[in-house]
């Protein structure tokens, strides 16, 4: 399939909103590529993984960046437990020790303080990412500091639910894909953005098949990157 046409045909997909939904992008991607098919059987019921959207979503995606998931999830609960903090606003007006308290490290304080004022200026609108095509959101949130490949991804994937997006530098995917698809070694976060191509347009998908898998053979996730 060709990139113009996997862009087109993404555009037209139903968004991942649903469980339902989830379900007929991965009969139609096992369909497309039957590799996957022992890969689904080990993985069993994957589950549709969806987030809020705004700052929140994108703050808990920035607290996530470089921690396992259990630390993360420790830090978003102090973090969420401060009054207003989830909010540009009220984020701006909690102090910076009481973010270094919840578990922030002094750049994820700095990328959320800029990334609250852009939304409050008018520079950073997140509500049309929903309706763009996948590079161009992408490319509209890669645009501001702290914000890199995989937490703009993961945040298309579960607060926008983009259909066609595989974030390849999160590390669980890439055992999964090294594991399940019987590679040499773990491939780079190049050289597995490239392996997804074939899985366009329903890269999220193969994404959430693949995090599955994953689980199923060590029953937990791993350290993402940004």
């Amino acid at each position: 399939m060709s990139a113009e046409l996997a862009r087109d045909e993404a555009l037209n997909l139903e968004r991942l909103e649903a469980q339902p939904v989830l379900a007929r992008h991965l009969a139609a991607l096992l369909a497309a590529d039957p590799r996957l098919v022992p890969i689904a059987a080990r993985a069993g019921q994957v589950d549709l993984r969806r987030s809020v959207g705004g700052f929140e979503g994108l703050a808990r995606i920035v607290v996530g960046q470089q921690l396992s998931t259990q630390s993360a999830d420790a830090i978003w609960r102090r973090f969420a437990a401060l009054e207003g903090a989830t909010v540009p606003h009220g984020f701006l007006s909690v102090g910076d020790d009481a973010l270094r308290a919840a578990g922030f490290s002094r750049g994820k304080v700095l990328t959320l303080r800029a990334l609250a004022n852009a939304i409050i200026e008018g520079q950073l609108d997140l509500t049309p990412l929903a309706t763009l095509p996948a590079a161009e959101a992408r490319a509209l949130l890669t645009a501001h500091k702290g914000i890199g490949p995989w937490t703009a991804e993961l945040y298309l994937m579960f607060a926008a639910g983009h259909p066609d997006v595989f974030p390849a530098g999160d590390i669980a995917l890439q055992h999964a894909a090294h594991w399940g698809l019987g590679l040499d070694e773990r491939p780079s976060t190049k050289s597995l953005g490239v392996m997804a191509e074939v899985w366009a347009p329903w890269r999220s998908a193969a994404a959430h098949l693949f995090w599955r898998y994953y689980r199923a053979i060590r029953s937990k996730e791993g350290v993402s990157t940004s």
